[in-house]
């Protein structure tokens, strides 16, 4: 045996022995392998928590954030900031993923089980627990979580539906254009631990001069960025409207980022007639225009790093066609064109 083999081999066990999964494998433990909730146990889970529960999904950048300060607007509706339950490593899965874990939830002496594997029963509780507790708060009665959904796409609703399968979802689209964007310049501002040397030499650039970067002249990505940029908006949008109508049916819904502020009222509405939830206040459509008036996010980049954020227009629509070249255009659309299309996004 070789030398290489042999590390090899030392490592293998060496994992075994310490239960250990290096971190990007452990992404992708038990996606496929968790035990889904029984209707049975979904009928039990809300005599203790009958709250109706949404989540909400999207794109990064895509307008989550906005889609949940305007939502819980609402006197019946709370809906707080990323749990990332099923869309970010660690997942919720990971509670119950360790092998001595499921075999202490599965084995026939532990007679609580009846039999069967406790893990849907203990997430589902874990995730009803951490939402409700902070909506008793509040004094609602429905309540969300919003997390954007890119690492994991299509993935996160078959997560999502193994322990809410009476669940309600909401998929946020935003111009994959306007997203990709918006996202290399949060890059920029507080993200930098990401960025590579080509990133730097191209913000450092854009920081010293920016008139070259509006002008056509230069841009804001490298191009391997854009090309992984546009095929994980489009891998995004697809698997996540594929799977939400499969599997959510009627008990899943779609708006646009830009109808959300073209319409603000009526998308809004729409949204809280889905959830079940009354619009005959005549009070919540003028809270609902006094929210969009203030922008946080914007307020924040602009203390984090000013030099950058004042180029940055949050909230608008069509800001790409300022900020991609000739070229970025071409790259894009090569991609996504087919995905922009089917949205009603112009090419």
């Amino acid at each position: 045996m070789g030398i290489s083999s042999k590390h090899r081999l030392t490592s293998a066990v060496r994992v075994l022995l310490d239960r250990k999964t290096p971190s990007s494998a452990r992404a992708g433990l038990y996606i496929d392998d968790v035990t889904a909730i029984s209707p049975e146990e979904v009928t039990e889970a809300k005599e203790f928590f009958p709250m109706s529960k949404f989540f909400i999904f999207g794109h990064a950048r895509s307008g989550t954030t906005l889609l949940t300060r305007l939502i819980r607007l609402h006197p019946d509706v709370h809906c707080n900031y990323q749990g990332h339950f099923f869309t970010r490593p660690p997942l919720l899965q990971s509670l119950v993923a360790d092998p001595e874990i499921k075999a202490w939830l599965t084995r026939r002496s532990n007679r609580w089980n009846h039999g069967k594997d406790l893990s849907p029963v203990i997430l589902r509780a874990a995730v009803d627990f951490i939402l409700e507790r902070d909506a008793r708060r509040e004094e609602k009665t429905i309540v969300g979580d919003k997390s954007p959904s890119s690492l994991m796409n299509g993935k996160a609703v078959t997560l999502m539906h193994k322990v809410y399968p009476d669940a309600s979802l909401i998929y946020i689209i935003r111009d994959g254009r306007d997203a990709v964007v918006s996202h290399r310049f949060q890059t920029f501002i507080d993200g930098t631990q990401h960025l590579s040397k080509e990133d730097w030499r191209i913000r450092q650039a854009f920081t010293g001069k920016a008139d070259p970067f509006f002008e056509g002249e230069r841009s804001i990505f490298t191009e391997k960025g854009l090309r992984r940029a546009a095929l994980g908006w489009v891998q995004n949008v697809q698997e996540t409207n594929e799977m939400g109508k499969a599997l959510y049916d009627e008990r899943y819904i779609t708006l646009r980022f830009e109808d959300l502020l073209k319409s603000p009222w009526n998308e809004i509405r729409r949204l809280w007639d889905f959830l079940d939830a009354s619009t005959e206040m005549t009070w919540l459509e003028d809270s609902l225009q006094e929210e969009l008036s203030k922008n946080p996010d914007s307020d924040w980049q602009h203390e984090k790093a000013g030099d950058i954020a004042r180029f940055v227009h949050k909230g608008e629509t069509g800001y790409w066609q300022e900020v991609f070249t000739h070229r970025d255009r071409e790259i894009f659309e090569k991609i996504a064109g087919d995905t922009l299309a089917a949205w009603n996004y112009p090419l």
